[in-house]
């Protein structure tokens, strides 16, 4: 991701993030309101779909894949009341503009659900459905921010983030979308412009989504490419936390972390931070806060090339619905770098995503995210190795770990698989993540 000319208009730019919990209600869009409002530099807001709004569009191009229309359209009825909720809990004197638009776009969901027929792929199908959810929040988040005199122009990302057609994984085009965000800011100057995250589009006009949480490595692309002074995100929690608050009754704030220390957090199972958010983000030297939405004069964290201090209290990090495959030679020939090709072939071909791999002399272990593709995985290994697995599984990454630490955690767990280095340790256990 190399520098491709430095844009004129997007100086000083800002790129705010505002994920689904803080925009689900009036009050959080009120809120993101009041912290746009404060910044009296050009922003770039990047915004989710609002609350639970991908998973209800899940269940719709669930329902509709399989053929079951009506249940398809009655998860998006709770949809469109869901959000015609929170349209008249913001305007209860009138908002009939607003109400056209996210009905406009409803209305296109609706077309999708009955021409389901025409979408052989699933990923394709989902992509067109799902990605809705940010088109219909910004188009609200807008609306709100214009109402309150902060004029804005509304960003099509579908139109300007361009990726290739691997949906629900969409790969950006970094070059083509530099040139196509760049236009756009160059041709519509404003203080303020609203952008979805988590989708973008291919060349031939279908909308493609980033992946789950996609929309913090929006606003890391958005900021790459248009050179930002710094990005934003906007959370329910203070800041970069040393640990899941409803899991630990003390936790601590980190308040300065390195880019090195941020990716390490996020491969684990972070949630304040998507994996790939960081990458363009280190390429320009791009600071990331992390910040509380409902307390913005408070500083949160941030991360950096350098901090002044490293992290000094145990980290721990929770990865839920996790897979542990185990895999044995049938015949007992075991040549571990021949299986370890032909399982990162597997993993690859089916778009697994690992969180841990250990190996013996006879047998490989992989702890995957649950994911829809683990059973053709499965059934593709299990030709040429004996396959043994668990699912409902959690993996439990504690970085900073002490003998103390690791006999809590035995004491607490049932742990089928431990793998400790010289200042982390973590662990493969059974049902969902408790209290330590």
């Amino acid at each position: 991701m190399g520098a491709i000319g430095k844009p004129q208009q997007a100086a000083c730019m800002k790129v705010y993030k505002f994920g689904g919990a803080s925009v689900r209600n009036a009050a959080g869009i009120r809120n993101l309101v009041d912290i746009v409002r404060r910044e009296p530099g050009r922003l770039i807001v990047v915004v989710s779909a609002m609350g639970k709004t991908t998973n209800a569009l899940e269940r719709v191009t669930d329902a509709a894949f399989r053929g079951d229309v009506n249940s398809a359209l009655a998860e998006l009825s709770k949809v469109r009341e869901e959000h015609y909720a929170v349209i008249d809990d913001l305007y209860p004197c009138g908002h009939i503009l607003l109400q056209n638009k996210v009905e406009a776009l409803l209305q296109e969901v609706v077309a999708l659900v009955r021409g389901h027929d025409r979408y052989a792929d699933y990923d394709r199908y989902y992509d067109q459905i799902v990605s809705a959810g940010e088109l219909i929040s910004t188009r609200i988040v807008s609306y709100a921010l214009d109402r309150d005199n902060v004029s804005n122009r509304y960003m099509l990302m579908p139109e300007l983030l361009r990726t290739d057609d691997t949906f629900r994984e969409g790969r950006v085009d970094m070059e083509a979308s530099a040139l196509l965000i760049r236009g756009f800011i160059e041709k519509n100057p404003s203080q303020v412009y609203v952008a979805q995250g988590f989708v973008g589009g291919t060349a031939n006009g279908l909308r493609t989504t980033l992946g789950r949480e996609g929309s913090d490595y929006t606003a890391a692309v958005v900021a790459n490419l248009t050179d930002a002074e710094s990005v934003t995100i906007w959370k329910d929690v203070p800041g970069i936390l040393n640990a899941d608050p409803r899991l630990f009754s003390e936790t601590t704030l980190i308040e300065q972390l390195t880019y090195y220390d941020a990716v390490e957090l996020a491969y684990s199972g972070a949630q304040v931070i998507h994996p790939k958010t960081i990458r363009p983000l280190e390429n320009k030297q791009i600071p990331l806060y992390v910040r509380p939405f409902e307390g913005y004069e408070e500083s949160g964290s941030v991360i950096t090339g350098q901090t002044k201090h490293p992290i000094d209290v145990p980290v721990y990090i929770w990865r839920r619905n996790q897979v542990l495959l185990t895999l044995r030679p049938k015949d007992f020939s075991f040549v571990l770098e021949d299986c370890l090709n032909s399982l990162f072939e597997v993993i690859s071909r089916h778009r697994l995503k690992v969180a841990l791999i250990q190996s013996s002399a006879v047998t490989i272990s992989v702890s995957v995210d649950n994911t829809r593709r683990v059973p053709a995985a499965i059934a593709e290994l299990q030709r040429d190795y004996r396959v043994t697995f668990n699912e409902g599984l959690s993996l439990l990454t504690v970085r900073g770990t002490t003998p103390e630490i690791m006999e809590r955690v035995r004491a607490t767990h049932t742990i089928l698989l431990t793998q400790t280095t010289r200042r982390t340790a973590r662990f493969v256990v059974t049902g969902e993540p408790e209290k330590i």
